[in-house]
């Protein structure tokens, strides 16, 4: 879920790469054509659109999918400043990031074999926010929580929750080539490894 982009999408490269049947699914009927037509996945993976907020469609999308091992899941926050961001906007991100995750597990849930696994995807404003970034940080603290008490309720399911920090991918497209490069340089030089990551790289 959310495969067409950044993270998403090299996760569904990687598997491919692994032999694995994969299907990713959007939101966005633009950004499924946008990720069959970069030929990154080729003809054998299936792309559907979904809203993964809404029960009825989620739930209708596993039907059909049937049996499977490996579900894989992210969503979009928001950023502004606590006291600009306007309240709807902050709930529409908690829909889309947080209600959106719940939903897909909740829904996946009599389709996952026993020895599968669940991922989700959270970040590193949950720890670390900078200034603007105080629902994102919210929304993904939630998410951490809900993957520990789902470690514990749906055993011997694997639940785990992927909290990337900077990852150089199209999130950051509205900005200029100049504004990125000076954020991701003034960031790199904070980190161990000296750089930011890319979605293929494991660091």
């Amino acid at each position: 879920m959310g495969g067409t982009s950044g993270i998403g999408l090299a996760t569904a490269k990687a598997f491919l790469d692994q032999s694995a049947q994969v299907i990713i699914a959007s939101r966005s009927v633009f950004k499924l054509n946008e990720a069959k037509a970069k030929q990154v996945l080729g003809d054998s993976v299936e792309a559907i659109e979904i809203d993964f907020r809404s029960e009825e469609k989620v739930a209708e999308f596993f039907s059909k999918v049937g049996k499977f091992d490996h579900l894989v899941a992210a969503g979009e926050g928001a950023m502004g400043h606590f006291s600009e961001l306007p309240v709807a906007s902050a709930k529409e991100a908690f829909d889309s990031k947080f209600w959106g995750q719940y939903i897909t597990v909740r829904s996946a849930l009599p389709y996952l074999r026993n020895e599968s696994s669940i991922t989700l995807t959270s970040g590193v404003y949950g720890v670390r926010p900078p200034q603007g970034a105080t629902t994102l940080a919210a929304i993904n603290s939630a998410i951490e929580g809900l993957v520990r008490g789902l470690s514990v309720d749906l055993a011997p399911i694997r639940a785990n929750v992927v909290s990337p920090g900077i990852v150089d991918t199209p999130i950051y497209a509205g900005m200029s080539d100049d504004q990125r490069q000076a954020l991701f340089n003034g960031i790199a030089q904070q980190l161990p490894a000296g750089r930011i990551a890319k979605p293929e790289t494991h660091s």
